[in-house]
This record gives C-alpha cells, structure tokens and sequence, in this order.
C-alpha cells in the first residue's frame, strides 16, 4: 500500500483488545502515520492532551471509561474538542450508534472490518479535515470579497436617445424619451454631448458634485438638440464653470451664443438667460482637435439640414465616434453590398468615414427603416440599410444605434434591431449591434 498523507499525521488508537490494537497499529505505522496506542478510555483521555492527536480511532467497549464517556469529555475540553473521532466497534444497537453520531464523530467503522476499508476511511476523512482547515484559515485571513464598478476605465452613458421630439408613456418604457444627451469620460475627467431634454437628469447628477468645469459640445442647434438646456441645473449654480463647444456660425449666421440665448427669450421661456449665475463660456470649434485633460475631441462636417458635425473622442487608446444626425449615401434605395469605399457615392462622406475608421464604439443613428426613408429622402437621417453599410465601411468593433424616431415604440424598435442583425450577418459583418436607452451606462 501506498501512503496517502505524506507528512507525519498523529492518530491516536484507543482500543483495548491486543489482537486488533497491533493490527491497527502497525497497519497504520505502515502506511506513514504516527502512531500511539491507548488501551483504556483513562489514558485515552491522558493521552488525547499528551500526544495531541489530529485523530482518534476509538473504541466504545474500553475499559476503566467507557467510550461514550470518553467522547463526551473530549467534546466538554476546551483543549481537545477539535480532535476529529472516528469509533470502531462491534456494537450494532442503533439507539447506542445514535448516541454517538450525536457527540459529531466523523464516521463508524464495524467490526470485524477490512484493513483496506479502515485506511480509506481515515485518509478521506484526513482529506477532508485539511480542506476544512484550509477553508477556515482562509476565511480567517482573507478580508471579505466586495466588487465594485471601477470608474477608472472609459465610460459613456445615454441620457436621452430620441431625436425630433421627446416622447413618453408605456409604449417606451424601456428606451425612454429623451431627447439627444451623452456623457463620455473616465474617473477625472467627463465631456457632454448635445443638450437635448436628457440633459436635465444629468445636470441634477453633475449638481450633486458641487461646483466645478463642464465641457458641453453641441452638435448641432435643431431643437432636439438643445432644448433641455433651459432646464441644466448647473448653469443657474454660482461657482460652476460651462464651456460649450459648436460651430462657428448657424446657417443663417447667428453665433452659439445668440442661439442659446434665443432660447431663454421671454416670448419663449420666464427665465432670462441672465438667471443663470454659472460662468458660461461659448467657443468655437475652430481647431479640429480640442484637447481636455487626457480627452481628444476631433470632428468633422455631417450630411444633414443646418451646420451639423459628428465627435470622436479619444481617451486611454479607445476611440467612440458619436454620430446623430446624418443622412448617409443620400437618395440611396439599394442594397449596401453594392457600396464599398471606392463608390462615388462615397466621396462626400469620405473625412467623415475617415472621422469613424476602426471606432472601438461607434455610437450613430438608422433613423428610418427602408419603407421610411423613401418618402423622408433629405430630411436627414440615414436609413436602416445604409447605416449597416456606414458601421460595416468604417470597421466599427461595436455599435450603439441611437437617435430613435419618435413614432418608434419599443416593441417596433425589438422588431428593427432583429432586421439590423439580419442586415449585418448578409454583410458578414460579425459586428455586436444593440440599441441605445436612456440611463444606457458602460465601461470599455
């Protein structure tokens, strides 16, 4: 036989008759145990404090003290109650076999018993015992496990997904009704963009904080777009700092500031824009590249009504292009396979496609199903098939849809998300799709 436990484990052998005990004894000393023998429950007893056994191979029939006397006197010693047992007798009785189980002895071997059988009973039960210690020991040292969400990777988060108009009720429980508004960062540093009607929740979020910094950079000034400003509890709090980034001039020349004031007019709105006691900020994107702490903001022109542009930001190596508003490959009815990056419906797209290239998120709208935008050609938003050709071109690891139209509900979304899918996979375009929702919240 080989020996199971290498290192020298103490079994204490109480057992009164010869002819067992140096059977017992010897069989274990055999197989690498140490081993000390006790031939009465006294100094079983004596020697459970002496030798200080891991185990205890007992008999009940002993002499001097009987062996259930001896297990309850073990289990009332502060010093010997984790010594395991194991009994070995011939005794049957289950009303005396119950006594015993009821002191937590490990296991009863009956006699006559096999020598192969009583090794494997004390090497398992050994087993058992280490892995037990083990356990408890790491139990005893290892502070308790308590996973939180780190925000030291990149972070983007939806606050309002909509384009056109917000909508509510039941029917868009679970994308919400927000119009456009995203925040993108990391742990020190955040940029929002578009201040749709979403922008409200985040500025009760960013009022929280107390006073600091907040980049806003508007991608365009339609309504959708711009409309929560009003209501972004920040810019009424002394102490804060906005800085909004847009285009230089509308399409009828006003400047940004002109048009955020337009807003708070007292034919529109009963708080003027001198309400706000913030320290507000207009710039231009003049350099096509704005640099904020470790964030790289860079854009480019969209194909869409008004002066429109799409964001990429850079941040920690990951790159997330944000694209609202485009109508890509206008007036285009057919299948995307036909288009590739050569095609001349291309080209007007092409700074554009070269914003997006290898976008680790790409975060862009599909507005209108194909029977939609035949009658919507212009208006400005891109089509459930030509958005599969824009994610598949520009090589996007993943991609977000947002922008939803009003007349969507959810379950009209579920249905068009399954055709974006079936899109994608006649493209071979492997590319995990899923749509955006208001709250949308996550780490990349």
């Amino acid at each position: 036989m080989t020996n199971p436990q290498p290192e020298k484990t103490r079994i204490l052998v109480a057992e009164d008759t010869e002819v067992i005990s140096t059977l017992m004894v010897e069989l274990l000393r055999e197989n690498g145990y140490l081993v000390e023998l006790a031939c009465d429950g006294e100094e079983c007893l004596q020697k459970a404090h002496s030798f200080s056994p891991d185990l205890i191979l007992l008999d009940l029939m002993m002499p001097k003290i009987h062996g259930q006397e001896v297990l309850r006197r073990l289990k009332e010693d502060d010093r010997t109650q984790k010594i395991e047992v194991i009994v070995c007798t011939a005794k049957t009785y289950k009303q005396d076999l119950d006594q015993v189980r009821n002191f937590g002895v490990y296991d009863i071997v009956s006699k006559p018993f096999d020598p192969k059988e009583l090794l494997h009973v004390v090497a398992r039960h050994l087993a058992l015992m280490k892995e037990n210690q083990a356990t408890q020991s790491l139990s005893q040292t290892t502070d308790s496990y308590q996973p939180t969400i780190s925000l030291d990777r990149c972070f983007y988060q939806f606050w309002g997904t909509r384009g056109s108009i917000p909508v509510s009720g039941p029917r868009y429980v679970r994308h919400g009704g927000n119009t456009a508004c995203l925040e993108v960062g990391d742990s020190t540093t955040s940029v929002v963009i578009d201040a749709g009607s979403g922008i409200r929740d985040l500025g009760h979020k960013l009022a929280q904080k107390g006073p600091h910094k907040i980049y806003l950079f508007i991608s365009h000034t339609h309504w959708d777009h711009i409309q929560g400003f009003p209501f972004f509890a920040p810019a009424y709090l002394p102490g804060y700092e906005l800085i909004i980034y847009g285009v230089p001039v509308s399409t009828n020349g006003k400047d940004l500031r002109s048009l955020f004031r337009g807003q708070l007019d007292v034919d529109y709105f009963p708080v003027n824009f001198e309400a706000m006691k913030a320290h507000i900020e207009f710039r231009s994107l003049a350099e096509q590249k704005v640099h904020i702490d470790g964030l790289e903001i860079s854009w480019e022109y969209t194909i869409h009504p008004a002066t429109t542009v799409a964001f990429c930001v850079k941040m920690h190596g990951r790159k997330l292009a944000y694209l609202s508003d485009n109508e890509f490959l206008y007036g285009y009815l057919g299948s995307p396979a036909e288009i590739n990056l050569h095609s001349p419906i291309i080209q007007p797209s092409n700074n554009l496609l070269h914003l997006l290239m290898d976008a680790d998120l790409l975060l862009s709208e599909a507005q209108y199903t194909n029977d939609e935008y035949q009658s919507k050609i212009g208006w400005g938003h891109t089509s459930l098939s030509n958005a599969c050709c824009l994610a598949t071109l520009t090589r996007a690891k993943r991609w977000v849809i947002t922008h939803h139209d009003p007349a969507h509900d959810d379950d009209f979304l579920a249905q068009k998300l399954n055709l974006t899918r079936e899109i994608l996979r006649r493209l071979n375009n492997p590319i995990e799709v899923f749509h955006a929702y208001d709250g949308l919240l996550e780490f990349f």
